[in-house]
């Protein structure tokens, strides 16, 4: 079995917490039991490209248990967790090839990785693995039936293909299904983001002015999160609908350059470039923390900040960079731009990945049973699946809802009666 990780010495490590974030994610427990009585990917190749964590552990064993031929790769240079892919490799012998802080060759490489698999699926976090494959190893093309995409940044890169008329089998959108999105992004990004912040930095939040860009989901939950820690909360927006739903949920909404001088804390969570740019890094307080949890880290325009500042930028403490500007002013950037929750934490919590990866595994099932009958284009997660992952997580939490009557539904169906 080939493989590329940091040291197999810490598969111990990794699969005991891998075993603790199994505990949070009775969902896809289930599946993977079910799956591994029904072999429903039984024969199919699949290429995942991964934030590669204890959660994305417990998805891959359920794929595996389900009968596919899998292929682990990272989808960010920062999100790694090294004793996760090194118990992988060990206990379950699924291939991986990720590396904490690896650099943008060894990234590269990685993806091709997957793609030597000759996958019949990809499963991408970010559309890198899709983007790899229809810019240069489209001699894989053929053996593709489907795929799936996790993030916001992904499925607008393949909606774009899609309308290019590029994207050459079809995608199921599993970041906007209800039961991902609704609380993945809002609740897991919320905490983690927090999380990532304070573990980089350790400062107190509450008090602090917290800029967020963006208030799409998980934007959102960045600002819920800062403010139930005590921040003064800004939100940036394009959209004039989100800005002023921030307004009513009681945050101030400004320009990002009205904003920047004022911000103590910057995170950015949109899927675009350059939402901190060269002029808001001009007006910045000194010892301004700037971050991102978008998937990508152009969201932060780090070339133009490099040629503001003199010198070398120095690293203070993990994953905090200084960059000093010619006035005297430091800029502080966390895990290089990079997803601050995956690059300084551990990313989202196991209990709201346990919908997001039962919607994944759920979406492959799908996709086999019905590629013939998809197009070249970016599909919506079902909405019986969303329904039932949604069962399932009550029935995990023990919480009952109420069942329409007969005279409900009848109600519910006719135009007929009324006052």
């Amino acid at each position: 079995m080939k493989y590329h990780v940091k040291d197999l010495d810490l598969a111990p490590a990794g699969r005991l917490r891998i075993e603790w974030a199994e505990r949070e994610m009775p969902v896809l427990r289930q599946i993977r039991e079910r799956f591994a009585m029904e072999k429903p990917l039984k024969g199919i190749r699949l290429s995942a490209c991964l934030h590669v964590t204890t959660e994305t552990a417990n998805l891959a064993r359920a794929l595996q248990a389900g009968g596919a031929d899998m292929v682990l790769v990272a989808s960010n240079p920062l999100s790694t967790q090294d004793d996760v892919a090194a118990a992988l490799i060990a206990y379950d012998e699924i291939p991986v090839y990720a590396i904490k802080g690896e650099d943008n060759i060894t990234y590269y490489e990685h993806l091709h990785a997957a793609l030597d698999h000759k996958p019949h699926m990809t499963m991408d976090d970010g559309a890198d693995v899709v983007s790899t494959l229809h810019k240069d190893r489209r001699e894989v093309l053929g053996n593709v039936i489907g795929g799936t995409e996790e993030t916001t940044t992904g499925v607008i890169r393949l909606r774009a293909m899609a309308h290019d008329g590029a994207l050459q089998y079809p995608i199921i959108a599993v970041n906007d299904a209800m039961t991902k999105h609704l609380f993945d992004n809002r609740y897991g990004t919320g905490q983690s983001t927090l999380d990532g912040i304070i573990r980089a930095t350790n400062v107190l939040i509450a008090g602090k002015s917290v800029v967020v860009g963006g208030y799409g989901w998980c934007s959102r939950g960045i600002a819920m999160r800062a403010k139930g820690m005590g921040a003064n909360v800004i939100v940036t927006e394009i959209d004039p609908l989100k800005a002023l739903e921030a307004v009513m949920d009681g945050f101030r909404v400004m320009p990002m350059l009205e904003a920047a001088p004022i911000g103590d804390i910057f995170v950015t969570s949109t899927g675009d470039i350059n939402v901190v740019d060269k002029q808001h890094f001009e007006v910045m307080k000194d010892g301004a923390i700037v971050c991102n949890s978008g998937h990508f880290n152009v969201e932060l325009n780090l070339p133009a900040l490099a040629e503001m500042a003199t010198g070398e930028p120095r690293v203070i403490r993990p994953f905090v960079k200084q960059y000093f500007l010619p006035d005297g002013r430091v800029i502080n950037i966390l895990a290089d731009g990079r997803l601050v929750n995956l690059g300084a934490a551990e990313g989202h919590p196991s209990a709201v990945m346990d919908m997001s990866f039962a919607n994944q595994a759920l979406s492959a099932e799908y996709m086999l049973a019905h590629a013939d009958e998809l197009e070249h284009t970016v599909y919506a997660v079902p909405e019986d699946i969303d329904q039932a992952i949604a069962r399932l997580k009550l029935k995990a939490m023990g919480v009952e809802i109420d069942v329409l009557t007969e005279a409900q539904k009848k109600y519910l169906s006719s135009w007929t009666e009324g006052t």
